[in-house]
């Protein structure tokens, strides 16, 4: 267990926050955890919220060694798993991710509130994608944005490094909604009540054509829709009355 990362089960949802609110860096061992616990989400929950401990959802990663990182780039290059099995853990999450975004979100923060199913933003929330400032090339955090948002608006952020706002964010295709700051919590829960309302198999079942229609080509996208829309339809809890 990492005490960076507080997961709580909270009846259907998953609650995860980032908890490390003396910097709200996310470490190569909070991502970790984070993959881990976003992969077996769907063993007890049927939505995952991703929220975090702080003013700031997250300020971008950090490394857990003290220690350098190693000259050569073939044995370094294992010390970025962490990072990108985080992004390839959301977007194979069964059930979907909700994003609750406050203060900064920065580098490895845009990544992963761009990754998630719904987010939402506080109107006092910023984005940046800092890297390149620091002499790094922002590549990881555009692993995850390549199909997120338009190729202009990364190449922008990428090279300007200048933060946004929450408005432009949602432009972009980082965040769905932004919210005014004192209702970002109600409008969260107001989500996931309607959310949970919904049956199960069609909750799991958009999650997974939007994560798997958009590889394919057109006839593809198609014959997997009409695979799924009669699986999903002829489960026995799409019968059942809405409460």
């Amino acid at each position: 267990m990492n005490p960076h990362i507080l997961i709580e089960q909270d009846g259907r949802l998953l609650r995860i926050k980032f908890n490390r609110p003396e910097d709200n860096g996310v470490s190569d061992s909070m991502a970790a955890a984070l993959s881990e616990a976003v992969l077996n989400a769907h063993e007890t929950s049927d939505a995952v919220v991703l929220s975090s401990v702080g003013p700031d959802f997250c300020t971008g990663r950090i490394r857990d060694a003290a220690t350098p990182a190693s000259p050569e780039a073939y044995s370094r290059r294992p010390e970025y798993d962490s990072i990108f099995n985080s992004y390839k853990a959301l977007r194979s999450c069964q059930v979907p991710v909700i994003g609750m975004l406050t203060g900064r979100v920065m580098g490895f923060g845009t990544a992963i509130a761009a990754l998630c199913d719904v987010s939402f933003a506080s109107d006092q929330t910023t984005f940046n994608i800092p890297e390149i400032a620091h002499n790094v090339m922002p590549t990881m955090v555009m692993s995850a944005l390549y199909d997120r948002m338009n190729r202009n608006a990364i190449a922008w952020m990428a090279y300007s490094t200048d933060f946004i706002d929450a408005n432009k964010a949602m432009a972009f295709g980082i965040v769905s909604n932004v919210v005014p700051h004192d209702k970002l919590q109600a409008e969260v829960d107001r989500f996931c009540g309607l959310l949970l309302s919904r049956p199960r198999p069609a909750i799991l079942g958009l999650k997974e054509y939007l994560r798997v229609a958009p590889r394919m080509d057109e006839q593809g996208a198609i014959d997997y829709a009409r695979s799924l829309h009669s699986m999903v339809n002829t489960a026995a809890a799409m019968k059942r009355k809405p409460h």
